[in-house]
Parts: C-alpha cells; sequence; structure tokens
C-alpha cells in the first residue's frame, strides 16, 4: 500500500479549506435569502395599528418597512435598528433617525455582501420608493452618491428635507469584513402618497 507524501497531505487539506469556505459563504447567502422570506411573511401581517409582528418567535426585531429601487432589483424589507443581529437578516433603520413615513432624514444601512450588494450599480436619477408600516408610499429621487470615512456621521443628520440615506460597507467585493470606509447614497423625497406603486 502506497503512503501518500506531504504534497498529498497539503493538497488535500487546501481542498477540504476551499470546500469549507465555499460551504460557509452559500450559509451566508441562503440564511440572507430565506430570512427575507419570513419577514416577508411578517410585513404582510404588520399595520401600523397592530402589535410589532416578529418573524420568528425568538427575532430581536420587526419589520418596519418595504423598499424598492426597480431599476437594480432590490426588494426588500427593512428591520428594526441597524445591530449586527439585525443586519444579518435585512436592512436595519437606523434608530435615532425618523422612522419610515417620517419627515426628515430617514437612515438605512445594510450589508454589502447581501442585502446591500446591488447598491454598487446605483446611478443619479433612480427612483427609490418605501412603504412604512402604516402602508404610506413615499418616492425619493437619488441625488449622490459618496464615499466616506466611517467616522464622517454626518450623513445621518437632519438636513432641514426629507431625504432618504442608505449606507453599506465600501469597497463592494472587499474581502476584508468591516474596513474604514462607507458607501453612501443620499435620495430627497419627490412625491409623497404615491399610486400606483407595485410595492
Amino acid at each position: 500500500m502506497r503512503t501518500l507524501s506531504l504534497r498529498h497531505y497539503l493538497l488535500l487539506g487546501l481542498f477540504a479549506l476551499a470546500t469549507w469556505n465555499l460551504c460557509e459563504a452559500g450559509y451566508i447567502h441562503a440564511k440572507a435569502w430565506v430570512a427575507q422570506m419570513m419577514i416577508k411573511s411578517a410585513w404582510a401581517e404588520t399595520d401600523s395599528d397592530k402589535s410589532k409582528i416578529k418573524p420568528w418567535p425568538w427575532a430581536d426585531t420587526h419589520p418596519v418597512a418595504h423598499i424598492k429601487l426597480d431599476r437594480i432589483d432590490l426588494d426588500l424589507i427593512v428591520l428594526a435598528g441597524a445591530t449586527g443581529s439585525s443586519l444579518a437578516f435585512g436592512p436595519g433603520h437606523l434608530e435615532g433617525s425618523p422612522p419610515p413615513g417620517a419627515a426628515g432624514n430617514i437612515v438605512i444601512s445594510g450589508h454589502r455582501d447581501t442585502h446591500f450588494r446591488a447598491l454598487k450599480n446605483v446611478l443619479l436619477g433612480d427612483s427609490i420608493d418605501l412603504e412604512s408600516a402604516n402602508h404610506d408610499l413615499k418616492r425619493y429621487e437619488v441625488t449622490d452618491i459618496q464615499v466616506v470615512d466611517k467616522k464622517y456621521t454626518e450623513v445621518a443628520e437632519d438636513f432641514g428635507d426629507d431625504r432618504l440615506t442608505l449606507i453599506t460597507c465600501y469597497p463592494f467585493d472587499s474581502p476584508i469584513y468591516g474596513g474604514p470606509l462607507r458607501y453612501v447614497v443620499t435620495a430627497k423625497l419627490v412625491s409623497k402618497d404615491v399610486p400606483n406603486i407595485q410595492i
């Protein structure tokens, strides 16, 4: 019986490591997709007059809005809170910013490698539709796209107008988790109570 050389063991080890990494990446994307299905179900039951509907019994968050940007095929339910546990399952509304449907600067963040991956394809002038928990529909138009340092928190401040600010890590497709840069999409309100939005 032949014994395997060190080179064979090394190759087997590298193959096992590569397989493990592929499975882990697939698991993250599958979890994000399944979670959005459960979250969409909870959103369908959400009404501003009802209690907060959790997507699963042990969830520490609930749906607060529905965001849609047709041109890049972005169609997601937004969760309460932009904490790590919420962002693992969908984009999150930043506490301290006005709730979806209210006036002011509504801030929503999401992960660059799952839910907000499509933001890299956003263009100036794109329309973004946002539905709040009481089913008010508002349309925003993208007016600015910038890359800022994560310490530059001014993008979340009140500017005296009605806007939607979407934030994710940058650069896209980076193998480094987190990083110091943020990709910021700013959209200003153009229409309230938009008719005929299929959201």
